[in-house]
């Protein structure tokens, strides 16, 4: 077994050096009566040092939803110095649910806007080596935890995006997610 990422063994504060993954899409209610549900997904943020998970709903795939995302984790926690993050390839598998996401990380818009908002931010962005999902598995365990939570308490039931975002943040802010290592 190979000897874990230094990030992970030296002293930081807490979400200094944070993990970053997206959950499996979610359905919620649409907001026009009589149309079908409608994909969100969870922006997963895990602190390497403490390991504490914040999650963040995002409506939809687009840079500027994830960069809002990003900014709201910014504004309740703190700004990182580093963030990791798998390069996408690892949703080749689930290609035809996951491709949106596939297309939105491998956009060079999209990079491009997150660079820019990272150097405007003093932020580090780090990507694990591709087609190895083991590196990133403190992210990979929390995405785990955060969907067998989810699914525990909405099952099957389609909510509104705002109670979705509500559940979300509540299971946040009581520390109800702890990764299973």
């Amino acid at each position: 077994m190979a000897d874990l990422p230094k990030e992970r063994l030296e002293g930081s504060h807490a979400v200094e050096i944070a993990g970053i993954d997206f959950c499996v899409p979610f359905f919620h209610k649409s907001d026009t009566r009589n149309k079908p549900a409608v994909k969100c997904y969870v922006c997963v943020f895990i602190c390497f040092a403490t390991k504490a998970v914040h999650l963040e709903m995002i409506k939809d795939l687009s840079t500027v939803a994830f960069l809002c995302g990003l900014k709201r984790f910014i504004c309740t926690r703190r700004k990182p110095k580093q963030i990791w993050s798998d390069n996408a390839t690892n949703f080749v598998g689930a290609k035809n649910e996951l491709m949106e996401l596939r297309r939105l990380f491998h956009s060079s818009e999209h990079r491009g806007s997150v660079q820019n908002f990272c150097l405007s931010e003093t932020i580090a962005w780090r990507l694990i080596p591709p087609r190895s999902p083991h590196f990133g598995g403190l992210w990979e365990a929390a995405v785990k935890t955060a969907k067998n939570h989810f699914y525990r308490s909405v099952c099957t039931a389609v909510l509104t995006f705002d109670v979705l975002r509500t559940l979300v943040s509540s299971a946040t802010s009581r520390q109800l997610l702890t990764p299973d290592l």
